[in-house]
């Protein structure tokens, strides 16, 4: 190797990085403490980013179709599309929950009017429990006359587990409003970060270009462009196609508890479609809540309505979800159900969000550096195509 400028620019880099490594594994809580700190810091910021590429979905197709022939409209465009967009979003959730609030509504009322009920039963089951225990009633006597307690420490531990108690549930209601206000806050701040992204998003856009051709050689800077459009792309498709998914599912949910005659046959399906964003097993949620629904008005309906959710979600898992979806993301089927395994395992529910357009973008990748090898090793594609149908033997 020739002790060149450049490789010994980049020995330096590994050697830094290799000691920079160390040094973070040897000191991981002080690593993960400032990464926590970070994160705390850029978490409005980050959440901006995040409303302000899932609203740009359905903002560009609407920003597509309006005053596209009208001059002086051309700067009302752009925030004209955003109040239709989030009118759009608001009316979506306002519709869920004038299906889904009635509903709850319900459930709760009859619960409540089940509570007088529920309670006659207890107290007589308590009666005759305590009719059962009345012949027992001399051996327990007898039996507490020959304990020793020390009430006195009794009383005291008692008097320190109270206060102990008291004051943890005082820091952790403070705690809690903390967290509620700090929530609040951020939300409202990236709220406000994404309508200036949604406003500037091609200046913006400009701006990192220039940054990007800035710091990079100009080859590995239309290598990082074309990815960041892979994953813009990637990601889009992804939104669209969960969603299309979800209200596949919430429309199957409804019919058939329709065609069943099970109650709730419109919440339930709003209910799931809307907890069916989250792959895989967001649609659990919504079956717990609306069995736990069903059951209230007929239990034997609520284990049929079980079984109709396993076997709809089976459907849904195997064929709905990974076609679907993992057409809309370029993603073979087997490879849309490795990356929500994955994901959930590593991260949760955000895992399983986020690694099925980043498994999408990386499998997008490998192909196009699988198939510029093989043009540069110069394989014919007969080398690993399938072979041809044998042909059948005649006797």
């Amino acid at each position: 190797m020739e002790w060149n400028k450049q490789n010994i620019k980049g020995l330096l880099l590994v050697v830094c990085g290799g000691v920079a490594f160390y040094c973070a594994l040897q000191n991981l809580d002080v690593v993960w403490g400032a990464v926590r700190g970070l994160l705390g810091i850029l978490a409005p910021f980050l959440l901006g980013g995040a409303l302000a590429f899932v609203l740009n979905v359905p903002m560009r197709a609407i920003e597509r179709h309006l005053l596209q022939n009208s001059r002086r409209g051309a700067k009302l465009r752009r925030p004209l599309a955003l109040v239709l967009t989030l009118l759009a979003v608001l009316g979506v959730l306002a519709l869920a929950s004038l299906v889904i609030g009635p509903g709850i509504a319900d459930a709760v009322m009859s619960i409540i009017r089940e509570i007088p009920a529920a309670f006659d039963r207890l107290q007589k089951q308590l009666n005759g429990l305590a009719e059962s225990l009345a012949a027992y009633l001399p051996m327990i006597q007898e039996w507490l006359a020959g304990v020793n307690i020390d009430w006195e420490s009794l009383s005291r531990r008692v008097l320190e587990y109270a206060q102990a108690l008291g004051s943890g549930i005082v820091s952790s209601g403070g705690g809690f409003i903390g967290g509620v206000v700090s929530g609040v806050s951020t939300f409202v701040i990236g709220l406000i970060f994404s309508f200036y992204i949604l406003l500037q998003k091609e200046k913006l856009s400009r701006h990192g270009r220039q940054v990007i051709y800035g710091l990079l050689p100009l080859r590995q800077a239309d290598r990082t462009l074309e990815i960041l459009r892979l994953a813009s792309r990637t990601f889009s498709s992804f939104l669209s196609g969960q969603c299309l998914e979800a209200c596949i599912l919430g429309t199957l949910f409804a019919v058939s508890m329709t065609i069943f005659r099970m109650p709730y046959a419109l919440l339930v399906g709003v209910l799931i479609a809307l907890t069916a964003l989250i792959p895989i097993v967001g649609a659990f949620i919504g079956c717990a809540v609306g069995a736990l629904l069903i059951a209230i008005d007929d239990p034997w309906k609520a284990l049929w309505f079980i079984v109709l959710f396993l076997v709809l979600q089976q459907i849904e898992g195997n064929l709905i979800y990974p076609h679907v979806v993992g057409s809309s993301v370029g993603l073979p089927s087997i490879w849309v159900l490795a990356a929500v395994t994955l994901g959930g395992s590593l991260m949760g529910i955000t895992g399983m969000l986020f690694f099925i357009p980043l498994c999408s973008v990386l499998y997008a990748l490998f192909r196009s550096y699988v198939k510029e090898r093989l043009a540069k090793k110069g394989v014919p594609p007969e080398k690993w195509r399938d072979p041809p149908p044998a042909a059948p033997s005649r006797r």
